[in-house]
């Protein structure tokens, strides 16, 4: 299979007739059951009909991805969700109202006309409204419903720009949309509607606390932060290690300045033992470490640079061969439980924590 890549610029609100045939022209191979990946706010996502069973075991089978990790559907109007969902509870009108279209995921009873092959045998469905215009009206052209998780190899970091789309999919799907650098750099946030208290399955930019401003108590899952349970996920990226390099990757938690000194330790009996090393740093720290790649996330105090660093810095690694990577600890509050949720996931939990 061919891919073709198309342009679409990353600040178009509204776009040219040249963008608008390509949008088009994607669309209707989406209609037709094919894959697109395209950009959204969060990370680029690979879509295919959410209600065609056969696009989403192509979906499953281009990303390399288990059959029981649910896909998430995307629309871009709220009165498209009412055909797909059973029932909508009134707290999700208000997370609606108050976070769409944006970085927010609700998991609802799924309607029958959703497919199963969609919600990996489930019977809810996740869905998010984007902000991104071209992802909003890639949505309307291609009839409403688009199922689309990163688009990425099962278990790779999720790309945050075309180039990363194109090493992993090419000549796996029909098209790339390649809408530059996308804003976030993290997945949205997941939220469980169907049980009182809503529930957090997946961290993102809206956080715990601004859900709880708008819907009272909130609860989060508790393995967020810790290793997987062994049961079936009720969203994608709570099962399986997802975000990984190909190197082996380790997190060192504690005070800065010890931080940095087992880091360099580290990277130099590995370099001595013939292994690339890499760092993920913060500003306050990169001038303090040793390796053979070094990469500045931001500093601390923007964790927004920090998110959507993340990824490119991981895919980054994999580009110079590194070997070992390690990477300082964040915050567990805020968007830096979303950032730490991330790396826990690529590292496999690996995490040294100095006294």
């Amino acid at each position: 299979m061919e891919t073709v890549t198309v342009r679409i610029r990353q600040d178009a609100q509204e776009f040219s007739p040249r963008e608008d045939a390509a949008l088009r022209e994607a669309g209707n191979i989406i209609k037709n059951g094919g894959l697109v990946a395209f950009p959204t706010e969060t990370v680029y996502g690979l879509g295919g009909d959410g209600l065609n069973p056969t696009s989403s075991q192509k979906i499953y089978a281009a990303k390399g991805r288990p059959s029981d990790n649910p896909l998430i559907i995307h629309i871009c109007d709220l009165e498209d969700l009412k055909e797909i969902v059973s029932e909508l509870p009134e707290a999700a009108m208000r997370a609606a109202k108050a976070f769409w279209p944006g970085p927010l995921t609700m998991i609802f009873h799924k309607a029958e006309k959703v497919p199963y092959e969609t919600t990996g045998g489930l019977d809810t469905v996740a869905v998010p409204l984007p902000s991104h215009k071209t992802a909003q009206k890639l949505i309307e052209y291609s009839g409403g419903y688009i199922a689309a998780p990163s688009a990425n190899r099962s278990g790779r970091p999720s790309p945050t720009v075309a180039k990363y789309v194109e090493e992993d999919m090419q000549g796996r799907i029909e098209m790339i949309i390649d809408g530059g650098e996308v804003g976030i750099g993290l997945e949205s946030t997941i939220i469980d509607m169907t049980v009182d208290p809503p529930q957090i399955l997946r961290p993102g930019y809206v956080t715990a606390d601004m859900l709880a401003e708008v819907l009272g108590k909130v609860d989060t899952d508790v393995t967020i932060l810790t290793a997987d349970s062994g049961q079936a996920p009720k969203a994608p990226g709570m099962k399986y290690r997802h975000y990984a390099p190909k190197g082996e990757l380790v997190i060192v938690e504690g005070d800065a300045e010890a931080v940095v000194k087992y880091i360099n330790a580290q990277t130099a009996a590995d370099r001595a033992n013939h292994l690339r090393t890499g760092i993920i740093a913060t500003e306050e720290n990169r001038d303090k470490y040793e390796a053979d790649s070094v990469k500045c996330v931001g500093s601390r105090a923007d964790e927004e640079c920090i998110a959507r660093h993340l990824f490119t810095a991981l895919r980054e690694f994999d580009d110079e061969q590194i070997d070992r990577m390690y990477s300082e600890s964040f915050s567990s509050h805020g968007l830096g439980q979303a950032i730490m949720n991330r790396l826990l996931k690529a590292a496999g939990h690996k995490v040294v924590r100095l006294q």
